[in-house]
């Protein structure tokens, strides 16, 4: 059942074998294209390259066809194309190497066996994104807090950072307005993102309610 449609050993493709992986590539690549869209931000270009992916590395793989020569000149080509691409998140590389996978096996003539792998993967990944499955509740947050110049600032804030966060440093300090204030730059790891509001609360009665802005450290997006 899961066995190649290409008799082992023939040099020829029949034009049944090939309508056959062909459709299966595009099949499975517009598969792969709706699993990367569900509750993702996408580009459509990028959308589109990952649907007709799988059927341009099967013709690749179909014009191999056991050459040793024209499967190290098709290595290059993968890796130049490589090179000159932006990296991308861990989400996208993901797609990418499901629909390059998809192109292989059609490829060989493995319609059967991918067509199974591809819908337990597709449901697998469709049951994981529904799910709570590897949220956090922990983040971290970059914290600015403005405080006057008269208090003396290297341990004004340490116990109730202790209360909300597993760790804190400080990692820069600036004057502001003329020098008669200073901002207090840090970085924390929240045990609850759900308290933000309490910890800057609880920051205003210490800094006279001067301004405090919690946000986001400025991170690569979802990488490997």
């Amino acid at each position: 059942m899961l066995s190649s449609l290409f008799t082992e050993g023939a040099t020829d493709i029949q034009l049944k074998e090939l309508l056959i992986c062909i459709t299966a590539s595009l099949i499975l690549g517009m598969l792969v294209a709706f699993i990367h869209m569900y509750r993702n931000i996408y580009t459509k270009n990028f959308v589109i390259t990952l649907a007709v992916l799988p059927v341009l590395v099967q013709s690749v793989i179909m014009l191999v066809n056991g050459n040793l020569g024209t499967g190290v000149a098709v290595l290059g080509a993968f890796s130049l194309i490589r090179f000159r691409s932006v990296a991308g998140g861990s989400r996208e590389i993901t797609s990418i190497f499901w629909s390059m996978g998809i192109g292989l096996a059609t490829g060989m003539g493995y319609v059967s066996y991918i067509t199974v792998f591809s819908v337990i993967v597709a449901a697998f990944l469709l049951v994981i994104y529904r799910t709570n499955f590897a949220d956090q509740n922990s983040a971290e947050r970059e914290l600015k807090i403005t405080i006057s110049e008269d208090l003396d600032y290297p341990e004004l804030f340490n116990d109730i950072f202790e209360e909300f966060a597993y760790s804190y440093h400080l990692d820069t300090v600036r004057t502001t307005t003329m020098g008669s204030l200073y901002e207090l730059r840090y970085i924390l790891l929240l045990k609850d993102q759900k308290q933000e509001k309490n910890l800057i609360d609880t920051i205003r009665i210490r800094n006279g309610n001067l301004p405090v802005v919690l946000g986001k450290v400025a991170t690569n997006r979802d990488e490997l």
